[in-house]
């Protein structure tokens, strides 16, 4: 069982720009906990992201020489990968990949023809650089655009991932309208057949539903979720303020009561949740 923490996804969207010490200092506490990956910045144009344009200098203070945490950094180019793999300490390079061709555009401006053009060259950066790439196959259980949608669309995209032989794909539900249904249709047919993957789970969710997504996406064979402490974030585009990232404790707490070690430190879980409130206010 992976725990992703996403920070950077937590943060991304707030116009307040957050302290670069108060970034650092949050992340080195939640670097503590011991979670398998911290989704900490982005090497995306401070244009498009001014409030993570800090990230090298956040990275610079990140204590990292007593942790387990890997790190994962989101870039949407081949420039931006070319700058994250200059950095030893990061070991994920997070992709968006859209199935919506209005959502690939808005969030970097391609095509979705270009965006995979682009990523065989990322891939290729990354198998350079010592570096794994983590694919986000993001509106991938719908779209509010009205953009052609099914989950046989997913898969064929998933099939040409595989050819580049990526090794990582996490299902994302931008806006928050996956249900029981179509978490586990995708899941369970996908994780059979791509033996090579590793699936993972990035749903954003209401604070009622965040459960039946967990339960779905771990009953159809899901070990790889992400998640941002209070449910902080969401993307811009769904236009409800309850429509946040899956709180981590929640995730969490399902997954110890169904008896699963997860290896986190308490102490340090209970310590950054008390952080968080202060970091986002």
């Amino acid at each position: 069982m992976k725990i992703i923490e996403c920070p950077r996804d937590a943060m991304q969207g707030l116009k307040d720009f957050i302290p670069t010490q108060t970034k650092i200092n949050y992340l080195n506490q939640l670097l503590k906990v011991g979670f398998d990956t911290l989704d900490f910045g982005s090497f995306v144009s401070p244009k498009a992201i001014p409030q993570l344009s800090d990230t090298t200098e956040v990275l610079a203070g990140l204590e990292l020489a007593h942790t387990r945490t890997k790190l994962l950094a989101i870039i949407a180019n081949v420039r931006g990968a070319e700058q994250a793999a200059q950095h030893p300490e990061i070991a994920y390079l997070g992709f968006p990949l859209s199935v919506s061709e209005t959502f690939q555009q808005r969030n970097t401006n391609k095509s979705i023809a270009e965006a995979m053009q682009e990523l065989a060259q990322i891939q290729e950066i990354c198998q350079k650089s010592n570096k794994t790439l983590v694919t986000y196959i993001s509106m991938g259980f719908g779209n509010p655009y009205n953009n052609p949608w099914n989950a046989e669309t997913v898969i064929r995209f998933v099939e040409q991932l595989d050819k580049l032989g990526i090794k990582i794909i996490s299902l994302s539900d931008t806006i928050g309208v996956s249900n029981e249904e179509n978490i586990s249709y995708l899941y369970k047919n996908l994780i059979p057949a791509f033996g090579s993957i590793e699936f993972g789970a990035h749903l954003h969710t209401t604070p009622t539903t965040w459960l039946e997504k967990v339960a779905a996406a771990y009953e159809a064979g899901c070990r790889r979720f992400d998640g941002a402490l209070r449910g902080f974030g969401g993307c811009p585009m769904a236009k409800d303020e309850l429509v946040g990232n899956m709180p981590t404790e929640n995730m969490v707490g399902y997954f110890e009561a169904a008896g699963i070690e997860l290896n986190l430190d308490k102490a340090a879980f209970e310590a950054a949740l008390a952080q968080s409130g202060a970091v986002f206010s």
